[in-house]
This record gives C-alpha cells, structure tokens and sequence, in this order.
C-alpha cells in the first residue's frame, strides 16, 4: 500500500534547490539543498522578513525508515542578518496499492475517510475492500495545519504544516515528523521502537550485522561490498510471524517475502552469513504448501513464490497473499538447505527441517513433473497467476527463434539444472543422516535427469543447449542465458562445458558489461526488454561461478570484473536488480532500466558470489575441512583478506594475492580445529 503519495517542501512559498542526492548510508537518505533568491518575495506576506540572497541557507533532508519513516530538515544560515523563514510541507496519501501503482487495472476501489486534523498529527484514513481500515498518521511538533486546496501550487497534496522559524547568522535549527502506517488500529501507527525525530533524537545509522570481513586492494570492490552489505541489512524485515525474518526482494516493487529472490540471495551470501540464510529456510519451510490450491497456484510440498498483505492481495483480486506459482522456489529451497548444512554442520536446523526437505522433494517427484517425462515443468492454473514461472517471469521471456512465445508446460534449461543440484543435495544430506538407500535413490536419479536433459536440451548445430522445451517437447531453440545458470548448477556434460562458455562470452551475449539474458540479434531481443536482452547481476554471478567451476577460470573474472566496473556508474555503487544490454562498444557505459529496483537484494548479494568465486571457497563444516579450489584474483586484484570466515563452530583467516599472473593463498589466523586445503 502506498501509505504516502505525496510530500513537498517548499521555504518561503518556493521550492528549494537541489544541490546533491540522494545519499545513503547505514540506512539514512540525505538529499541537499540551498534556498534560491527572494526579492519582495511571498515570504513578507507571512509576516517574514525581507530580501534573502540566494544560497545564503544550507538545508539538509535525512530520511530513515525503522519502524516508521523519520524525516528531518535541517536549516543553517550563512546570511549576514537574522531571517523568518516560512517553511511549508505539503501531504497527500492515496493508499493505492502496489499493484495500482504497477498499472493493474481495478473496476472498484474502497472510501478514502476524512482527514483528522489533531494539534500533533494528521491522520489518513481509508476503508478498503478487503474490510481493512488503513491508516497514515503524520506526527508533527510545533506546526499549524491546513487543508490545501490550489493544486497548481500543492499538486497531489490535501493537507498543509507551517512553521515560522527564526533563525540568526551561523545558527541552525532542525524540524522532523514521522510518517507511519497501521491496519485497523490508528493507535499502533507509530511503529514499535520509533521516536519522532527532535533536536535530541538525530537519525543514526542502522548497525551492521556481525559477518567475515573482507577487505582488499582495489577501493571500488571495497565500497561495493560495503555497499552491497548496507543494502542487504535494509532489505531484512521482521516477519511475517513474531521471530521471523526475511531479506525482502527489492525495493520498491518487490519490498515482500519472494521465496526464489530470498533463496538466491541465500545462496550467494550463506558463505558469509549462514544466519540469514537459515532465516530463510525457516519461514519458507513454515509457509509450505500442504494443499492442492489452483487459485494460488500451490501443491503439496511447494515453497512459495510471493506473499502480499495489500488490499487487492487480501480482497481476493489477486492471489498474492500466498502465491506459489514459481517452478524453482522448491529446487532453490533444497539447494540452500544443503549449502546452509555444509557451512555450518547444524544438525538441529537438518532435523527441524527434515520434513519440509522430504515433503519437498515428494513435490520434485509428482507434481513439479506434470507428464511423468522426469522433467520439472510449470503450467499456470490460476488465472491471475503467472504465465512463465522461472526466473525469467515476463510474459515475453521465453520465445522460439521465429519470436513466438513459447506455449507451456514449459520446461526450462536451468530449472533441470536446479533439479539435479536439489537431488544431488538431498543425497548428500541423507546420507549424512544415515539413510543411505534414500540417498542412493536420489543419486541415480540426478544421474538420470542429467543424461536425459543432454539428450532432449543439446543443439548439435548451436553448440548450445535449449533454452526450454516447449508443451510439444520441442526445444526453443533461442540462445539466452538459462545454459549459463545450468552449468553452474552441474548438469552441463563436462564434454560440453568449455562450448557453452564460448558461445555464454561470444558477442552477441557478452555485451562488454555482462551477459545477456537473450542473444542480440535473434527475433524478440530488444536491449531495454526485462529479460529479453536486458543484463542481470545475479544472473552473471551464477554463471561467473558455473564458468569458473567448469574451468573457465579468465571467463568467470572477465564477468566479475564488468560487473564490478558496471557498479561504478550507478548511484551509491549499488548493482541494481538489471541494467540495458546494450554492447559496450556503442555506448561508453551501462545504461540503466528505467523502473529497475535499486536496492534489490540478489544484485546486492552478487558480488559476495563473485568474491566467493574467485577464490573457490567450498565448505564441508562436519568433516571441519574448507577447500579453496583453484583460487583465481583477476589482474586487476592483486590482493584480498579475509578476516573470519565461519566454518562450522571454528573460523579462519585467509590471505590471498597475485604476483605476476599467479594466484596464492595462505591461512592467517584459524580458531578451532579447521583443515584447509588449498588446489592450486
């Protein structure tokens, strides 16, 4: 729900000038601003004072959301005389939501209720169709309040704050308010541990979660991760239950629980933060379907895909209050569970989710195979759900090479390489259980699904395999990047390895930045297309890692190093959730998507993917071993720390450099008793 719309300052009866913004950091936006020139200006009809040159006032705007959105201005005069300012904030709220403001069409909404004016506060309130009554209240201090009614001054705000402030030379002084949200309840709107910002309460930032630190010679890769750090803590919201919590999917279209963007992020980042990623598991083990549900395209054992608490979502109009209808949640799941257990050896966590892993993988093998072909395929059953169900979920992503969209079920290249790696993950760990004709079960049939999925996805003629088969079980032949995410989960043949890393690097996928979600050149590839030749970070993180695991050692730095470089030309050196694909070549640096979510958090947790790439890092917590195989920096990395890496109850410190083209490695510091080995 859009729980505010609209928010405008203006001093002295216009608006500021920007000067810088915004800026973000340990969870606090700042944006500044100066004042422009007032001559004979408005400001004397409010009984303020006379001229005012411009860029005489530094005016600082800081925003955090923690619990609730504090806001703060700050004004200082640099002027030679005492000044009256007029400071004037104008709100408006619609609560539409996330799905309006995405353009979904509705043939009714509910009753926006008068606006409650109080000595302290304005409240907002709005009768939804879902029987909800949601409410914003704005507290402010030591503001006059006022409807508004000229839109041309005031466009999309209803009600109005004033403050006459005065304020001397070299002198500053702060205003604040806090914008909150409640459902059904106006007297929880201020949101549990939030204050209203004063004087006394500057913002501060948010602290960083306890995790390895890495540090190394290169500053942009240094601020990258730091960044990407900062993004990732943001993103973490409590919930949905009491004690749970989640890395959210991205802001701000995807600001919920996704199970495959959480999933990925977790798998990116378990090496370094194995809390988060057991958080995961956690609620989304919770959440698991136990029912055969069309509306909410859910079956027994399938983890979900997206959970929504809008108003649309809760009335019925879509099925996002609970919807499964993705393909890889479950196989992700599974994935991260074993990853999870190889980092950390929690014995406990395996038994508590035991069940979910057995119940899932009983989804792997009746309903996530709808034909009984040992392929895993998605057909949409509900009919608000989604019509493509892997990663590439636009309606537009998966089309034959003539540019038709492909007709489902639809069984798609890396979702069979998911497949593979799930079972394969599921063996191990019931092995480790001691349950070894369970294990030994799964292992033939990974090695089935293996041989069957070269048989049935290899093209001859491309070098390349399919990017899905289609209802018919005839390929969809066009190139695009679902090879490149099936190689890193190890079902590419070896035999085949090195062909679909050249074709992933050749130029109509390699764009100089990244690699292409859809090869240039094919029919329905459009660069500024969401996945039909668009660039995504967490994509080419998976891949860097299939291509390095593989043996493509320069081909996994070369996508690391772009990445890296392509961070540098977005704001705050943040990765956002894609970027356009166009070549390198054409134009002289990335060019961003338009309505892109910035911070998401797979891009965020990407570059610890590649750091974890480059230097091989594979854990077995239980044997108390850590292997680095084939350590790799690129040449432009020449050296690397990092400072305690967890390893089941013991940790280590690692130093890694490069000297005239060669890598190595060596142990710093250790705790407990960890064996590391090291593949040169």
């Amino acid at each position: 729900t859009r729980v505010l719309s609209t928010s405008i300052l203006r001093l002295n009866g216009a608006q500021l000038t920007l000067l810088r913004g915004p800026h973000r950091d340990g969870g606090i936006e700042t944006i500044q601003l100066t004042n422009p020139e007032y001559r004979g200006n408005p400001v004397d009809r409010r009984g303020g004072a006379g001229d005012l040159a411009r860029r005489e006032l530094s005016v600082t705007r800081s925003r955090q959301i923690n619990g609730a959105l504090l806001e703060q201005v700050t004004f200082e005069s640099y002027s030679a005389t005492d000044e009256v300012l007029v400071i004037e904030l104008g709100f408006g709220v619609d609560m539409a939501d996330i799905f309006e403001v995405r353009g979904y069409p509705r043939s009714a909404r509910g009753t926006l209720c008068p606006i409650e004016l109080h000595d302290d506060r304005i409240e907002f309130g709005y009768d939804g169709l879902d029987g909800r009554t949601r409410t914003t209240t704005i507290r402010l201090d030591g503001a006059r309040l006022d409807s508004l009614t000229d839109p041309l001054v005031w466009p999309g705000a209803t009600v109005g704050a004033t403050w006459h402030v005065d304020l001397s030379p070299g002198r500053r002084v702060t205003i604040g308010w806090t914008v909150s949200f409640a459902i059904d309840d106006p007297r929880r709107a201020d949101g549990p541990g939030t204050a209203r910002p004063t004087l006394a309460s500057p913002l501060t930032p948010e602290p960083a979660p306890a995790a390895p630190v890495i540090r190394t010679d290169h500053e942009f890769l240094d601020r990258t991760l730091a960044r990407s750090a900062s993004d990732l803590a943001a993103l973490r919201n409590n919930g949905p239950a009491p004690g749970e919590s989640y890395v959210a999917a991205g802001i701000p279209w995807f600001a919920t629980l996704f199970g495959r963007d959480s999933l990925i992020a977790g798998l990116e980042t378990v090496a370094f933060a194995p809390s988060s990623a057991v958080a995961t598991l956690d609620v989304l083990a919770r959440l698991q379907a136990t029912t055969d549900d069309p509306w909410h395209d859910a079956e027994p054992g399938k983890i979900l895909h997206e959970m929504r608490s809008g108003e649309m979502a809760l009335a019925g109009e879509t099925p996002h209050d609970a919807y499964y209808g993705s393909i890889d949640s479950t196989l992700l799941w599974l994935m991260l569970l074993g990853e999870v257990h190889a980092w950390t050896a929690d014995d406990v966590m395996l038994e508590r989710l035991w069940p979910n892993a057995l119940a899932a993988l009983g989804w792997l093998e009746t309903s996530g195979d709808l034909d009984g072909d040992g392929f895993v395929e998605y057909r949409r059953r509900s009919e608000r759900g989604l019509l493509n169900q892997g990663w590439k979920d636009s309606g537009d992503a998966i089309r034959h090479l003539d540019g038709r969209p492909a007709e489902g079920p639809i069984a798609l290249a890396e979702v069979q390489g998911y497949a593979y790696a799930a079972r394969r993950s599921m063996a191990r760990l019931a092995r480790h259980r001691g349950e070894t004709e369970l294990a030994a079960r799964i292992d033939s049939d990974a090695d089935a699904l293996r041989e069957r999925f070269d048989t049935a996805f290899w093209m001859p003629d491309a070098g390349f395999y399919a990017m899905a088969l289609d209802g018919q079980k005839r390929a969809v032949a066009s190139i695009g990047s679902n090879a490149g995410q099936a190689l890193w989960a190890g079902i590419v043949a070896p035999e085949r390895a090195a062909r679909v890393a050249e074709r992933l690097l050749a130029p109509d996928m390699f764009s100089g930045w990244g690699i292409r979600t859809f090869a240039a050149g094919q029919a329905g590839y459009n660069p500024v297309g969401y996945h039909t030749g668009s660039i995504w970070p967490h994509d080419n993180a998976l891949i860097a890692a299939g291509l390095k695991a593989t043996g493509t050692a320069d081909g996994a730095n070369l996508v690391a190093g772009r990445l890296i470089e392509a961070a540098q030309w977005f704001p705050d050196l943040r990765l956002p959730e894609l970027f356009c694909g166009f070549a390198r070549e054409d134009v002289g640096a990335p060019v961003a998507y338009p309505v892109a979510c910035s911070p998401q958090a797979w891009s965020a947790a990407a570059p610890y993917y590649l750091i974890q790439t480059m230097l091989g890092l594979r854990a077995d917590a239980t044997a108390g071993r850590l292997e680095l195989l084939h350590p790799t920096l690129p040449d432009w990395l020449g050296k690397l720390t990092i400072s305690g890496l967890s390893i089941g109850a013991g940790s280590v410190d690692l130093l890694v450099h490069r000297w005239r083209g060669t890598t190595s490695a060596e142990v710093v510091g250790r705790r407990g008793a960890i064996d590391v080995i090291i593949h040169a």
